[in-house]
């Protein structure tokens, strides 16, 4: 079996003497979706903070790529922060940039192209999510599944190995959301690229989850991980089950 791309191990998070997370340890395969999952508050938001090293942990370890995040610092941390892209839930993009400028703004950052090469690896960024045409606008005159799509753009900009969506279908309808999922699918199938996708749509869960990682308030950890399908009709857990069948009607 292949070394994991993402390994967590023991990883504890807290906010002062508030504990969200207590010794988390999981595994995430090269080229796996996974779907980190659970009701509001526990922890999901968290335990993304910690992945993409905005926060410290109290305990604990996040391997990318081979490469401890949470010890290194200077360049060597700097290189690790390039190897992965983020997408926030807002998107958070420059509203003072057109789309195209704020795709080649981690180009600008992080290499030593000049511009026009930026330019070329941004338009093709933008190519692959379906807005080269798009590239003058000012993100605010985007649609919310379009400035989804910008985001994404961005955060392919270096070629990471590894993605990370903070609810991307949020705020969308659900015809939008069925088109980024099925981006997100052939991004991850085309590229070989491995997603961490936090979301609570379970449409967007089946359809584009190889595995669901399933986070708990009281437990503060993990109480579930597995195909979406199995940890709806098998698992023995009920806060489990109660998840992924809410909505549905009783007899």
């Amino acid at each position: 079996m292949s070394e994991p791309i993402i390994r967590v191990e023991n990883l504890t998070c807290a906010y002062g003497d508030n504990v969200v997370l207590r010794d988390v340890s999981f595994e995430v395969a090269r080229g796996e979706v996974l779907t980190v999952l659970g009701g509001s508050g526990c922890g999901k938001s968290t335990l993304l903070k910690h992945l993409i090293g905005l926060e410290h942990p109290t305990a604990g370890q996040v391997w990318l790529n081979g490469r401890e995040l949470t010890a290194t610092g200077g360049e060597a941390r700097r290189d690790i922060l390039a190897s992965f892209g983020v997408a926030y839930q807002a998107g958070a993009l420059f509203g003072s940039m057109s789309v195209l400028e704020n795709v080649m703004l981690p180009l600008a950052e992080h290499t030593q192209l000049d511009a026009p090469a930026r330019e070329i690896v941004a338009r093709l960024k933008l190519r692959e999510v379906g807005l080269e045409q798009y590239a003058d606008y000012a993100p605010a005159n985007l649609s919310g599944g379009m400035q989804k799509r910008a985001a994404i753009a961005r955060a392919l900009a270096l070629d990471p190995a590894i993605l990370f969506l903070d609810e991307p279908s949020a705020g969308l309808d659900p015809i939008t959301s069925s088109e980024l999922d099925a981006l997100i699918l052939r991004l991850a199938r085309a590229l070989h690229l491995t997603f961490v996708v936090v979301t609570h749509e379970l449409a967007s869960i089946f359809a584009i989850a190889d595995r669901g990682l399933m986070l708990d308030k009281q437990e503060q950890g993990i109480i579930a991980v597995g195909k979406p399908a199995d940890l709806r009709d098998h698992h023995p857990d009920p806060r489990v089950t109660r998840f992924f069948r809410r909505g549905e009607e009783t007899v």
